[in-house]
This record gives C-alpha cells, sequence and structure tokens, in this order.
C-alpha cells in the first residue's frame, strides 16, 4: 500500500480554513466554482435539455395515442435501489396522470437482469400492453426489443448504462443519459410527461405532482444516484444535494417506516444513509426476494402495510449480511488455494454452485478490497453460470469482459462493475481467457494500493471550523469525495472500543508541537493495536467530520489507512 497527496500546506506557511478549501477545489479541477457550490434546482432543468427534443415529441405522441385508447403502459423497471427508485417515480407520475399503468420488475434468479423474452412473455400474457417503458436497463437489449416489436410491442428506453455497439434501433424513442443514474433519467423523463398531460389531471393530482417533483420525486431520485455510485459532478449534483435537502419534506410512509426500522428516524440523510443504510435495504429484497416489495413499500398510502414491508425488507437485509460474511470465507479459501499472493492472477475468478446469485456482487466487491485486484464471482444458475465482476479505478471491467464476448452470452455495466451469463460449458475456457489477457492488460504496480489524499496538513489545522465549513462542498461521493486528508502525526494514545473491542481511536498530534490530539477512529481495525505505541510517528490518511453525539459538537477523524 502507499499513501500519496495532490497538495501539501505545510506547518510554516499559512493555514487558514479558506486557505485548505481553495486548495481543495483546485485540486477537484473545478473552475465554475459557484455553480458547483450552489447547482441549479432539478426543477430548471428538461429532458430536452439533454438532447432529446425529437424523442419528447415522440413519446408525447405515443402517450397521447395509448391514452385515447385506454391502453396499458407496464413500467419495466430494474431490481436494484436505482431502478426502484426510478420505477416508483415513473409509474406513480403516469399513475397520477391516469394512464392505465403497471409495474414489472423481473425476477432476478428466474429472469435475470434487464429485458428477456421470458420477461416480456410474462409482461404480454400478464397485461398486453400498448407500450412498455424501460427504467435503469435496455440500452444493451436490441435483440430483446427487436422481439418485443415482433409481436406489437412498442418500447421506450430509458438508460444511463454503458452503450454497447448494437443499439436498439427498433425502441421507439431513447433516452440515454450517461451523466445521471437511472433514477436521474427517470425523474427527468417523468417530469417531462408530467408537464405535457400535467393539465389534464384532477387538480388534487397535479397539485400531489407538483409537490413530488419538488420534494419527493427528486429524494428518491437522490437515492438511487447515491445507490449506484454515480458521480456527483454535473446534473447528478442537483439531483443529490436538492434531493437530499428535500427528505425533512417527504411525507412519505413506506420512508418513514423504513427510517424506523433502520433507526435513522429523525437523523439528517446524507450519503452515508443512502449508501449505508436505505440502499441496502431496498437492494436485499432484490438480491434475497422479489424487488416488486421495494416499490411496493415506496408507492403504499397505507401505514399498515408500510410497517411490514419496512420489517420485510430489514429482516431480509439481515440475512443477506449473513449470507455474504459466509461466502467471504468460502471465497477466501478459494483464493488460498491458489497460491501465495505474488503467485495470484491479475484477475481473480471465483465461482460456487452454493452462492446465492443476489450477492455475488457483493462478494466481487468484498474480495477486490482484500486483494486489491479485480474480481469475477459466478454461480450457477438455470443451466448457466451468472456472473459479477468488480474492479479497481485503473480497469474498466465492462469493455474487458466485452472483449471476451465469445464466451459469454451477454454483459454489461460501467467502468468498475458488470454482470453477465456464461454458458457453463465455457467456463474453464473463459477463466484461461481472463487469466491470459488480463496478464497483458494488468502490471504489478496496477494492482498496489494507492490512497491519494487531497491535501497533507499538520495535525493542527485540524479544526471543527474547517469541517463546519468544508459542508459547502456536501454532498460527498463519487466524483467529489469527501475531503481526504494526510498528515505525518504522532501518536499520544490508542484505544480500543465497541463491545467486542474490534474498533480502534488513535489519538495524534503535530510532532514537537505542543496541542489538543486529534482523535480518530478506525472500524473494524481492533487488530492492528498491538502495533501502535505512544510517541510513534505514523503517516495516515484520514477525513474530517463532527460527532453530534448528545447536544455537543466536536471534531474527529476517520482513519482511512496509515502506514
Amino acid at each position: 500500500m502507499k499513501i500519496t497527496f495532490k497538495d501539501e500546506l505545510t506547518v510554516s506557511g499559512g493555514r487558514t480554513d479558506e486557505e485548505i478549501i481553495e486548495r481543495l477545489i483546485k485540486s477537484r479541477n473545478i473552475e465554475d466554482v459557484e455553480h458547483y457550490i450552489d447547482p441549479p434546482s432539478p426543477l430548471l432543468m428538461n429532458i430536452a435539455d439533454f438532447g432529446y427534443k425529437d424523442e419528447v415529441q415522440k413519446t408525447v405522441e405515443i402517450l397521447t395515442n395509448v391514452k385515447e385508447k385506454d391502453g396499458t403502459v407496464v413500467v419495466y423497471t430494474d431490481y436494484d435501489a436505482d431502478g426502484i427508485t426510478g420505477g416508483t417515480i415513473l409509474w406513480e407520475t403516469l399513475h397520477l396522470l391516469g394512464f392505465k399503468v403497471m409495474p414489472y420488475v423481473p425476477h432476478r434468479k428466474h429472469e435475470g437482469y434487464g429485458f428477456s423474452i421470458k420477461g416480456i412473455d410474462s409482461v404480454r400474457e400478464k397485461y398486453n400492453p400498448s407500450l412498455i417503458i424501460s427504467v435503469d436497463h435496455g440500452i444493451a437489449a436490441a435483440e430483446k426489443v427487436t422481439y418485443a416489436k415482433s409481436i406489437g410491442i412498442p418500447i421506450i428506453i430509458t438508460d444511463h448504462h454503458l452503450k454497447p455497439e448494437l443499439i436498439p434501433l427498433d425502441a421507439e424513442a431513447i433516452f440515454h443519459i450517461p451523466a445521471l443514474s437511472g433514477s436521474g433519467v427517470s425523474y427527468f423523463f417523468s417530469k417531462m410527461i408530467y408537464e405535457h398531460f400535467g393539465d389534464k389531471a384532477p387538480p388534487h393530482n397535479q397539485q400531489r405532482l407538483q409537490r413530488n417533483f419538488e420534494t419527493d420525486y427528486v429524494s428518491i431520485a437522490s437515492v438511487g444516484t447515491i445507490a449506484d455510485l454515480v458521480p456527483l459532478i454535473g446534473p447528478s449534483r442537483s439531483i443529490a444535494k436538492y434531493g437530499l435537502a428535500a427528505f425533512p419534506q417527504m411525507d412519505r410512509v413506506g420512508f418513514k417506516h423504513l427510517f424506523k426500522e433502520a433507526g435513522i428516524e429523525g437523523k439528517k440523510i446524507t450519503p452515508y444513509e443512502v449508501g449505508f443504510v436505505i440502499a441496502p435495504r431496498i437492494n436485499a429484497i432484490g438480491r434475497l426476494e422479489h424487488a416488486l416489495d421495494a416499490l411496493r413499500l415506496l408507492c403504499t398510502t397505507s401505514e399498515e402495510r408500510a410497517y411490514s414491508l419496512a420489517s420485510k425488507m430489514g429482516t431480509t437485509n439481515q440475512n443477506r449480511q449473513e449470507l455474504v460474511k459466509e461466502a467471504i470465507v468460502e471465497a477466501k479459501q478459494q483464493v488460498e488455494q491458489m497460491g501465495e499472493k505474488a503467485d495470484l492472477p491479475r484477475v481473480l475468478t471465483l465461482v460456487s454452485t452454493s452462492w446465492h446469485e443476489g450477492i455475488i456482487g457483493l462478494i466481487a466487491s468484498k474480495m477486490v478490497d482484500l486483494y486489491s485486484r479485480p474480481v469475477i464471482v459466478m454461480t450457477q444458475g438455470d443451466g448457466f453460470l451468472k456472473g459479477s465482476a468488480r474492479s479497481i479505478s485503473v480497469f474498466h471491467i465492462t469493455n474487458f469482459l466485452r472483449s471476451l464476448k465469445d464466451y459469454l452470452i451477454d454483459a454489461g455495466g460501467h467502468q468498475q462493475a458488470a454482470g453477465f451469463t456464461l454458458k457453463a460449458e465455457m467456463l474453464d475456457a473463459f477463466r484461461e481467457q481472463v487469466t491470459l489477457q488480463s496478464a497483458k492488460l494488468l502490471k504489478e504496480e496496477d494492482l498496489v494500493r494507492v490512497i491519494e489524499a487531497d491535501l497533507k496538513i499538520p495535525v493542527t489545522a485540524a479544526k471543527l471550523s474547517l469541517v463546519q465549513k468544508l459542508e459547502k462542498l456536501e454532498p460527498f461521493g463519487i466524483g467529489n469525495p469527501q475531503p481526504l486528508f494526510y498528515s505525518e502525526a504522532e501518536i499520544v494514545d490508542a484505544k480500543l472500543f465497541g463491545k467486542t473491542k474490534t474498533h480502534l481511536k488513535i489519538f495524534i498530534k503535530t510532532p514537537g508541537v505542543t496541542h489538543a490530539p486529534l482523535e480518530l477512529i478506525a472500524f473494524s481495525a481492533g487488530d492492528r493495536y498491538p502495533t501502535l505505541t505512544k510517541g510513534q510517528t505514523i503517516c495516515v490518511a484520514y477525513n474530517l467530520e463532527v460527532d453530534r453525539w448528545g447536544y455537543n459538537e466536536k471534531l474527529r477523524g476517520r482513519a482511512k489507512d496509515w502506514l
């Protein structure tokens, strides 16, 4: 592991809060600082602004025709948190506008991601729709869209995933916006529909929709945006910033009971609560059960139903955590059987018949953290192998998988995350090619874990006033990470904490300078306690935060790692 930094603030130089913030903004190559700190409201943006004026006109014409003939629209959404939140926005918008509309969420195990022949046939049998609109998928489904058209079902696609060589030209319209999440595309697409059809809806529904686009829908879209790890820049930053700020105005029983079950009722909703509390519960249903229940929770107006569904999501999330914990043990054993770390393949491929298909992405993510290299995880499913891959920043895993398309049935995703399907008989050949090709593309130095801090500062520069001023750069997330500082520090003290003493507190100061020490917390790092001694000098990377426990505000840091 290496710890580096982009810029340095010396002990002797100026180190005001304002200078530190100025250095941080400069290191992120932010040109329009005012626009960055105060981005425009999503209410001021339209989907036509992304270059889809002609598609807007065609969509309006199609929906007008469907409504006049009392046809059914099916919102065919993905089963992850991004798809469920985007599906919620679009389904509810059409419903309140008076369209006959049904949601459809494919079953992860039986139908797989996105469109499938099986799923399209199921939709036709259940609803005989006049139109299908996709949410968070479809751009890579040319064959399935052609099939739907051949049986008389037109499709409009809304998606943000990586565009393949062959796009679905048989779609009636395509709204593909990589700068947004699936839920972000759905927000602007739904707002466009509301603006065209809203005046024909009952007055009560018009008022409700207007309020929803100002509060509920932008908050719901922020969940999908943050959960899907979309860079929080440009229009996605607007959705995240305004969406998080609007949560206190939301009056939706599903979220109320979800927050209560998760123990965050009344708390400020930040990217942390979304990424580590809310989204995992939504995702857990799609991983282990049927994600339609998650959509039902977000849309329901029944207190009793909301309580029941939120409880189910909490229990399912706990089950998911246990399954992942057990699977990681087996995955680590597989890696250990491959030999010493120096002898491991550049890309790890792991296979087990016992792993639940819904958790293989989580297994892959954890293994990337442990072994600092791309990881492909596969499990059996209906005569095929279902795979999920996660990667390091320098390796585009979706492009890599698509370069091996001769071995795959399908593949799609982003730069650092992908999903695919493989014929079982191709497994050995596929694994061999993964090892051979990745050895050519990845160097040993690419696999060294590097932590790059924004700024090197003396510990004395870490102040409560600094953290309070840093809050104007929020929300933090992918593309706009929480500022990471680097300090050469002297250990004043170290303590274990937590019920099982698995967490660590380290108290540090600037060497040779007398001042109040800075408390750093390091979760799940208790095993490193014996390596720390008073007076020891370490190089540490850490975030700064405000500890608001009780009625006092106190400065503390969260250690990312140290040498």
